[in-house]
């Protein structure tokens, strides 16, 4: 497989243009984290449901929604807020970061009735990121999930928040890309046997995807395994224990990028491109332009510092690790990334829109000639878990929390 392009490694059908920068050729990043939100927004917003600590939202072919919640609850939304309780849901450990997380569709959702979860799989030894995939059952008086099967998980399980757990789909819907945040264990997200930390492609049925980086490789069956420490500096001088996991590990074959702190964001854009939001520490929250093989950085070097403020080295000069598209110091907590290519918002086609949790935000991210830039930050007075461009197009946003409501953000053009 050597040789092939990116795009063509993902058996992409979009065509990037030749204008569009590859991730090496970005110019340096711009820090985003000062931009002051605005008040006054362009459009009407509209709240349709409330939740208890919602996550994620997935449309279905009839615009039709599935929202998860954090403790364990899969609900079917209609676009006027009703909701119906969907059964069949997995066990799932809810506590801190973890409970049940991302939702998505398959691409042939219309024929094959697929869902995919991503949740904290309680077991031995602790918990660990698990994606699962099921039947859509709408058929009887109540929606169920049926037939469900964890197609992949993360070994070896333990303690620790930052799950990861966005999906996203190939745009010629063959594969299947999952973030695996790094657990705050700090130093496995530079573990190549050890799958925290990484971005890893799939195929849909969870297997390692043919033409990735490692394909074919296999990993170490005995792990180390650290308890989440304060920052990454004690993190490699913590006590360390040796697990066994089962064989083979499939890790290497699985990985596409590496480096990785919590991404919270995953989505292409029009062009075929992978993009990724993350979480930093004090600072060095990022956007990045996602492609095989490349390491960004995490936790060697941030633009951002630890929490007991040691610094860390910057990525700027360290031809190793791939730098950040941009960057936000302070931290906005970016959580949820979608690109938007709506009839509703003309002037906003081929932006991407990312949800602010620390910032209460949410931000529009503009490309010029595909280079990044934050173009707009509006004050939502509430923290925002998620957002997608929904197929009536208007932008839809979850508010993180108990009481976390479903808002239908419209034109103010709109009737």
């Amino acid at each position: 497989m050597t040789g092939l392009t990116p795009l063509l490694l993902l058996g992409c059908n979009a065509s990037p243009s030749s204008q569009q920068p590859s991730a090496k050729d970005l110019p340096p990043p711009v820090n985003y984290g000062s931009v002051q939100a605005k008040k006054v927004k362009p459009f009407k917003i509209k709240p349709v449901a409330t939740f208890d600590s919602p996550w994620a939202l997935a449309f279905l072919p009839d615009q039709r929604m599935l929202v998860t919640e954090k403790p364990g609850h899969l609900w079917l939304v209609t676009a006027t807020g009703q909701k119906t309780p969907v059964g069949g849901v997995p066990t799932v450990h809810f506590e801190g970061q973890g409970g049940l997380l991302f939702v998505a569709t398959s691409p042939a959702f219309a024929q094959d009735r697929q869902v995919y979860l991503t949740y904290s799989e309680p077991g031995e030894g602790g918990d660990g990121l698990a994606l699962a995939r099921a039947t859509l059952d709408l058929t009887g008086a109540q929606p169920m999930l049926r037939n469900l099967q964890v197609i992949w998980r993360q070994l070896p399980r333990g303690a620790g928040g930052q799950f990861g757990g966005y999906i996203a789909f190939s745009p010629d819907g063959r594969y299947l890309f999952l973030t695996s945040g790094e657990r705050q264990r700090f130093t496995p997200a530079q573990d190549p046997d050890q799958a925290l930390g990484k971005i890893l492609r799939l195929t849909l049925d969870g297997k390692p995807a043919p033409g990735n980086p490692g394909a074919g490789k296999v990993g170490a069956t005995s792990i180390g395994l650290i308890d989440p420490s304060e920052n990454s500096g004690s993190a490699a001088k913590a006590a360390v224990r040796t697990v066994k996991i089962p064989a083979p590990n499939l890790t290497p074959a699985e990985t596409w990028s590496t480096g990785h702190r919590n991404p919270y964001g995953l989505a292409f854009d029009a062009e075929g491109r992978l993009w990724e939001t993350e979480m930093g520490p004090q600072g060095g929250d990022e956007l990045n332009l996602i492609e095989p093989g490349r390491n960004y950085g995490w936790p060697i070097v941030s633009y951002g510092k630890n929490y007991d403020d040691t610094p860390i080295p910057s990525h700027a000069g360290n031809r190793k690790f791939q730098e950040p598209a941009l960057y936000w110091t302070p931290v906005i907590a970016p959580a949820g990334l979608t690109f938007y290519n709506g009839r509703m918002f003309p002037e906003w086609q081929g932006s991407a829109f990312v949800g602010g949790l620390a910032s209460t935000s949410l931000s529009r991210i503009a490309f010029d000639n595909g280079v990044p830039r934050e173009a707009d930050r509006w004050d939502m007075g509430a923290r925002i878990r998620a957002v997608m461009a929904g197929p009536d197009g208007a932008l839809w946003v979850l508010e993180d929390g108990s009481g976390g409501r479903l808002l239908r953000l419209t034109s103010q053009r709109a009737g």
